[in-house]
C-alpha cells in the first residue's frame, strides 16, 4: 500500500494546501493571481491535488469561496485534482453544499474533492453567530446529510437545529461514482479522525505533533479513525491520509532556510502569534525556521533533504497516502515557483517509481560497456573496411 514505511510500494500522491497566507498590506488582487498561477504550475509539474481554503476574517487567508476559486482554476488546469480545503460545513446549509459541489463535479469531469471542517477561525464563527463549542457537532451532522444526499434518491426530509430539509433530492447525481471523494480536516484532536473513520472518508492531517507539547500521536491518530470505522461499519485506507507540511527547496540547505527565514518568521508572529493569538515557539523571530525543522513542522533544505524529510514522517505515521505541501507566500515568486520544481523534478520520482526503469536500463548499459563498445567498435571497422573494398 502506499503506506508502506518507505513510501515504494505503491505510487504516493503529490499535492497542496492552499490556504491562502498572504501578508497583509499587500495588493490582495495580485496576491489571488498568484495562487493561480501556482495552481496552473503545479498542473504542468504533475502534481495530483491541491485543495482550497474558506476564509472570511482575520486578514490573510483571503479566499471565501474555495468553489469560486476552484472553477476559475479548473479553467486554467488540465489534470490536477481540486478540493476544497475546507468547505467549514456549519457555515452552510448542507443542500447548497452538496448542490455546489456535484455542479463542481460534472463541469470538471470529476475533477473534484469535497474536504470538510469544522471552521478554523474563531473570527469567522463570531461573526456568522455560530458557538465554537458546537461547531464539530453541527459539521458531523451536516456531512451525514450531504453523503445522504450524494447517495440516495428518494426524496430527504430532516429537521436539525440549525438547517431543514424537506422532502430534498439532487438534481445533479455526482459525475464521479459512487460519489466525488471526502476528506476530513484533522488537526492535533482526535475529533477529525473520529469523524473521517465514523464516515468512511479520507483524512487531511493539517499539523504534525511536536515532540515538546502533549498531543496525539500520528500513529495514535490514525489507530483511533480505524478503531471510528469498525464501530460505524466503515473503511479508512491509509493511502487516504495526506500530511500537510510546510516545504521550501532550493539547491541548498543554506539557500533554502535564508530564502525564507524572514519570510516564514513573518507569517508564525505576525498571523499566527500576533492576529490569532496562537501558541508560537519561544525563539526569536529569526530563529523560528530553525525551530519548525527541528519539530518536523516544516521541511527546508535540498530535494535529498526532503526525501529524507517523506521518509522520517513515513516512519513515524505508520505510512500515509499523500505528502500535502502547505502552501506558504514567504519568499520571492521566483524561489517559490522553483522549490516546486524540484520537488516535481528529484523528490515526486523517488516515491512514485517513475525511475526504476530508467535506473535499471542505466546500470544493464553501464555493466556491459566494455562489451558494447567492443562490438560498436567491431561495426564501425566493418563498416569501414567494406567501404573501401566497394571503391577498389
Amino acid at each position: 500500500m502506499a503506506g508502506s514505511t518507505n513510501g515504494k510500494s505503491q505510487r504516493m500522491k503529490f499535492g497542496v494546501f492552499m490556504a491562502p497566507f498572504h501578508r497583509v498590506g499587500e495588493n490582495p488582487t495580485l496576491a489571488l493571481e498568484r495562487d493561480l498561477e501556482l495552481l496552473q504550475w503545479l498542473d504542468m509539474l504533475g502534481f495530483d491535488e491541491a485543495y482550497i481554503g474558506e476564509h472570511h476574517s482575520a486578514g490573510w487567508e483571503t479566499i471565501a469561496s474555495p468553489e469560486v476559486f476552484i472553477a476559475t482554476a479548473a479553467e486554467r488546469t488540465r489534470n490536477i485534482r481540486l478540493g476544497t480545503g475546507v468547505v467549514s460545513l456549519p457555515y452552510h446549509h448542507p443542500l447548497m453544499v452538496a448542490n455546489r459541489m456535484v455542479l463542481l463535479d460534472h463541469l470538471t469531469r470529476g475533477r473534484v474533492i469535497l474536504g470538510v471542517g469544522p471552521g478554523a477561525l474563531a473570527s469567522d464563527a463570531l461573526m456568522l453567530g455560530i458557538d465554537p463549542a458546537r461547531q464539530r457537532e453541527m459539521m458531523d451532522e451536516s456531512l451525514g446529510i450531504i453523503l445522504r444526499l450524494f447517495n440516495e434518491t428518494e426524496p430527504l426530509t430532516y429537521k436539525s437545529d440549525w438547517f431543514e430539509l424537506n422532502e430534498a433530492v439532487l438534481q445533479l447525481r455526482p459525475y464521479q461514482q459512487p460519489h466525488l471523494p471526502v476528506a476530513v480536516a484533522s488537526v492535533q484532536s482526535p475529533a477529525g479522525v473520529t469523524l473521517a473513520g465514523k464516515h468512511g472518508a479520507a483524512v487531511l492531517s493539517m499539523s504534525i505533533p511536536r515532540d515538546t507539547v502533549r498531543s496525539t500521536s500520528l500513529k495514535e491518530l490514525w489507530s483511533i479513525a480505524e478503531d471510528s470505522a469498525a464501530e460505524h461499519g466503515k473503511e479508512v485506507h491509509r493511502e487516504d491520509w495526506g500530511l500537510v507540511v510546510g516545504l521550501h527547496l532550493a539547491e541548498s540547505k543554506k539557500e533554502a532556510v535564508e530564502d525564507i527565514r524572514v519570510g516564514g518568521g513573518r507569517l508564525v508572529t505576525e498571523y499566527f502569534g500576533n492576529t490569532l493569538g496562537n501558541e508560537v515557539p519561544d525563539v526569536p523571530q529569526d530563529q523560528i525556521v530553525d525551530f519548525m525543522m527541528e519539530h518536523n513542522q516544516w521541511i527546508v533544505g535540498t530535494p535529498d533533504d526532503c526525501i529524507a524529510g517523506i521518509e522520517r514522517l513515513q516512519e513515524i505515521s505508520g505510512g500515509f497516502g499523500s505528502f500535502m505541501i502547505r502552501v506558504e507566500d514567504w519568499a520571492p515568486r521566483e524561489k517559490i515557483l522553483h522549490s516546486y520544481e524540484l520537488l516535481a523534478r528529484y523528490v515526486m520520482p523517488h516515491f512514485q517509481g517513475s525511475l526504476v526503469g530508467i535506473q535499471t536500463s542505466n546500470q544493464w548499459a553501464s555493466d556491459r560497456r566494455a562489451a558494447l563498445q567492443e562490438n560498436r567498435v567491431a561495426g564501425l571497422r566493418r563498416a569501414t573496411d567494406s567501404y573501401y573494398a566497394n571503391r577498389e
